[in-house]
């Protein structure tokens, strides 16, 4: 007999069972959810991309200071419900003109340019499309001339800066002096006054209360928001202004957007120009003085970033309005146009200290983050 002793069988081991979470509450989860949502909705406003929403509240609160500025100066007038409404129509038609130009102003400021000499294309499509070969195509052959006008102008600047390679500030300047100069030799340094009914009526007449002008400014600002932020030419300028070299080796052709740009402000100059030949039933060389600098003030108000890269329509469109509302603050108190322009230029002066500040302070935010990353 063997003493060999039996091996014991080795049991097969269970396997492990996952444990179970426990039961989640419903009510837990949707107060979780919520809280999530709120969070970001918070990070958003409080982030870059809520700054031009902030922005714009600001604007708009800024206008209810100047409404209050003038209840308390000339109540009189402001107790009157009728006079409130026909002064806030007068000056959205005040706003009209500037407003369309501020449109092209913001596109070429986004896009890291600058256009002195909007006004003076202004005049220059105002003249030409008053003379009296012109007039005699009636509004469609005035119309037609403005426009083209405008924006042939505007492509001899994107040119002469893309192509030329002339600084924007130069050769927009020159463009500023020979437009007046041509519009001078044109209308013989005379006012030429417009007999087209049609264009004439253009600034008195009204659609449901609403003059036609606030219309018009009202398209233009649609059109401008959804080319800067529903289409490919859009995001294209926000680049080109952000860096253009970059932009270059992203395969977008910054010479060609460039001359679009002063193109796409040039046309805007032709608009206005109709307009305010419908204003004025007439129009002059020395027409649209200095509207270059308000513009490019209602631009820079409303939160457009002079070094290029960032910009709103709407936030362009609320600084128009707020200039408008400073100059009819002051001629309904009698005030001189000398103090309105010391504060128009007090008022360009602390929104560029308020754009460098936040700037500053976010490329020192960013930088802290690198290190800290590092």
């Amino acid at each position: 007999m063997s003493d060999a002793t039996p091996t014991p069988t080795a049991t097969p081991e269970r396997p492990q069972l996952p444990a179970q979470s426990p039961p989640v509450d419903p009510a837990e989860t949707a107060a979780a959810s919520e809280a999530a949502t709120t969070s970001n909705r918070l990070s958003w406003w409080r982030g870059d991309s809520g700054e031009g929403a902030r922005r714009n509240l600001g604007l708009i609160g800024v206008l209810v200071v100047l409404v209050i500025i003038g209840a308390m100066t000339r109540w009189d007038l402001y107790s009157n419900p009728d006079w409130v409404w026909g002064n806030t129509l007068t000056i959205l038609k005040l706003a009209s003109v500037v407003g369309v130009v501020t449109v092209g102003m913001t596109f070429v400021i986004i896009g890291g340019g600058i256009d002195l000499s909007v006004g003076a294309i202004l005049a220059l499509s105002a003249v030409w499309a008053t003379t009296v070969a012109t007039q005699s195509y009636g509004a469609g052959g005035m119309i037609f001339t403005a426009l083209v006008v405008g924006l042939s102008v505007g492509v001899v600047n994107g040119i002469l800066i893309s192509y030329g390679r002339l600084v924007p500030f130069i050769a927009t300047l020159a463009m500023l002096v020979a437009a007046r100069g041509l519009a001078a030799e044109i209308s013989n340094k005379q006012t030429q006054l417009s007999n087209n009914t049609f264009i004439n009526n253009i600034a008195s007449e009204k659609l449901l209360g609403i003059p036609l002008l606030v219309y018009i400014l009202a398209a233009v600002v649609a059109a401008g928001w959804v080319l800067l932020n529903r289409t490919t030419f859009g995001r294209r300028t926000v680049a080109v202004g952000g860096n253009p070299e970059a932009a270059r080796l992203a395969g977008i052709n910054v010479r060609r957007h460039t001359l679009l740009l002063y193109a796409l402000s040039g046309l805007c100059c032709g608009i206005a120009a109709i307009m305010l030949t419908a204003q004025a039933n007439s129009a002059q060389a020395a027409t649209a003085n200095l509207y270059e600098l308000d513009a490019i003030a209602a631009a820079i108000i409303g939160g457009t970033l002079l070094s290029g890269g960032r910009g709103t329509i709407i936030g362009s469109l609320l600084g128009v309005i707020i200039f408008s509302t400073i100059t009819n603050l002051f001629a309904i108190n009698g005030l001189s146009s000398e103090a309105q322009n010391m504060v128009k230029g007090g008022i360009i002066v602390a929104a560029v200290l308020v754009q460098q500040v936040q700037f500053r302070s976010i490329t020192q935010f960013l930088g802290r983050n690198r290190l800290t990353n590092s």
